[in-house]
């Protein structure tokens, strides 16, 4: 369902557009409608206050749930879409929720089991804001970041729309929206146009552009010095710095002489690098380095000049990694642990 197509069916209703907000807000905030300054019965028109009950049935209808998947530090969830296609969200600590764009995804990262399947299709602007009320049900959301299945530069309308919803009416500050992009030269001139600019994570994962092209096919083809030039131009414009993804994997991108090179490109600049081991996905084969590898590269990192952090892959023992319950519920296999009771 499309926000247009939900607007139209409020409009008939007699709703004006002040109406239509203040239902979709409500909604996105996980708050009842008697909640705000204005009481339903003194601001809604009769009409739409009696059809309530099926348009919340229709929000609610955007996502079911199909099973949840706790872990020490993150909760993983797999949703059903109106039209059987599944995505994941993943309640994240410090009250953050991570939500996919896309079913399935184009680019192909050969890390990453989302992209095994290819694009099946995009998320609406509902869907996607589907997947935050509901987290919001289970726990406080204070930040969303865009880094579930798909690629959000491939679904960059509804996205942004997402965003502005989210950032306009969903008490979520703007640096807490986090589009998470393999780089794209349009990303770069979208989102500083908008109303709201979300925080900027550019995922960069090598300095090197033959082993880059390796590792992400089907990603636009931006050398990681463009990459950091255009990254460092937006964190000047919005005053947050960019964050720089960089996946860490054994014997492919964990050599001293790349952080030599990480160095010489990000030192100085206004930017965090995450440096996030591999999460093993059993079906490929890639593995992590260990944690005092990993540690000790990004002691180095910050000690030199590149603010670096280290961040665990939430969900390690739950089969966490993006994708991987879509793959073994669609495969038959199950996850490592046993679903949750349901919402």
């Amino acid at each position: 369902m499309l926000l247009t197509t939900f607007r139209e069916r409020m409009q008939a209703l007699g709703a004006l557009p002040l109406h239509q907000d203040r239902v979709l807000r409500d909604w996105l905030r996980a708050q009842a409608l008697d909640q705000g300054r204005r009481r339903p019965q003194d601001f809604l028109p009769k009409p739409l206050r009696l059809a309530l009950p099926e348009l919340h049935a229709a929000l609610d209808g955007l996502l079911s749930e199909v099973s949840r998947h706790r872990s020490a530090d993150a909760t993983r969830l797999l949703w059903a879409l109106a039209d059987g296609q599944t995505v994941e969200s993943v309640l994240l600590p410090r009250e953050g929720v991570c939500v996919s764009s896309q079913v399935g995804c184009a680019v192909g990262c050969q890390f990453c089991m989302t992209g095994k399947s290819g694009l099946i299709r995009q998320l609406s602007s509902l869907e996607i804001l589907a997947q935050v009320v509901r987290a919001r049900r289970l726990q406080p959301v204070k930040k969303v970041v865009f880094m579930g299945m798909g690629e959000p530069a491939h679904n960059l309308a509804n996205v942004m729309e997402a965003i502005e919803w989210l950032g306009l009416h969903g008490n979520i500050a703007h640096k807490n929206l986090v589009f998470s992009t393999v780089g794209d030269p349009r990303v770069f001139e979208r989102l500083p146009q908008g109303p709201v600019r979300p925080a900027l994570a550019l995922s960069l994962h090598t300095t090197r552009a033959e082993l880059r092209a390796e590792l992400l096919p089907r990603a636009p083809r931006m050398a990681p010095e463009e990459l950091v030039e255009a990254g460092e131009a937006y964190a000047r414009l919005v005053h947050y710095p960019i964050q720089y993804q960089w996946t860490l994997i054994e014997g492919v991108n964990d050599s001293a002489e790349e952080f030599a090179a990480a160095l010489r490109l990000l030192k100085g600049k206004y930017a965090v690098l995450n440096l996030i081991p591999y999460n093993a996905v059993p079906e490929l084969a890639f593995r992590r380095p260990s944690w005092d590898k990993a540690r000790a590269i990004a002691r180095q990192l910050t000690a030199q000049g590149v603010l670096t952090k280290l961040r665990d892959s939430a969900g390690q023992e739950i089969d966490g990694g993006c994708g991987q319950l879509r793959a073994r519920k669609l495969a038959g296999i199950p996850v490592l642990t046993s679903p949750s009771r349901s919402a």
